[in-house]
């Protein structure tokens, strides 16, 4: 979908000045335990995850359910809550100079109805992966942060046996 109404109207009034705003992030799991990213159309420095703005009058709950199935076409429910984040890691500039500190609520969830596809122009390709490919292929900064925070990925200078995950 792009930008919605309520950003495009803060934009004409504050240009490109970092906004934060807070967003939701789907982690769709599998019952074989890989989770499910998405590299992102025109602006992507690595594999990304599903999701996006909270919209005016819209919890972060209705906003993961919603951006699931407009960005992979699937019907979605979420597992659980997993952790809100922020800081510096989830600050991103856009190619058009748009600077935005997004605060996403990260969810799991799984696939209910629907076969996950690019849906809205928003994504080129989806793919499943295992927690152990994760560590070699390319991810998106914000991806990155995201996956470590949340146990996805090992700490730097963590080793496998260290219980990081």
């Amino acid at each position: 979908m792009g930008i919605s109404p309520h950003v495009a109207r803060l934009r004409a009034a504050v240009g490109h000045e970092l906004l934060v705003l807070p967003c939701v992030t789907v982690l769709p799991v599998d019952d074989r335990g890989r989770l499910l990213l998405a590299w992102h159309t025109g602006h992507s420095d690595g594999w990304g995850t599903v999701g996006g703005a909270v919209d005016p009058g819209e919890s972060p709950a209705e906003a993961a359910v919603r951006e699931a199935r407009e960005e992979i076409g699937v019907a979605i429910r979420l597992v659980r809550l997993i952790d809100v984040l922020g800081g510096p890691d989830y600050e991103i500039s856009y190619p058009n100079g748009d600077r935005v500190a997004y605060i996403p609520a990260v969810y799991e969830a799984e696939i209910t109805d629907g076969d996950p596809a690019p849906a809205d122009g928003e994504l080129s390709e989806i793919a499943w992966f295992t927690p152990e490919e994760l560590e070699s292929i390319p991810l998106s900064r914000f991806t990155r942060a995201l996956l470590t925070a949340t146990g996805w990925l090992r700490r730097p200078g963590t080793g496998p046996s260290s219980g990081a995950r």
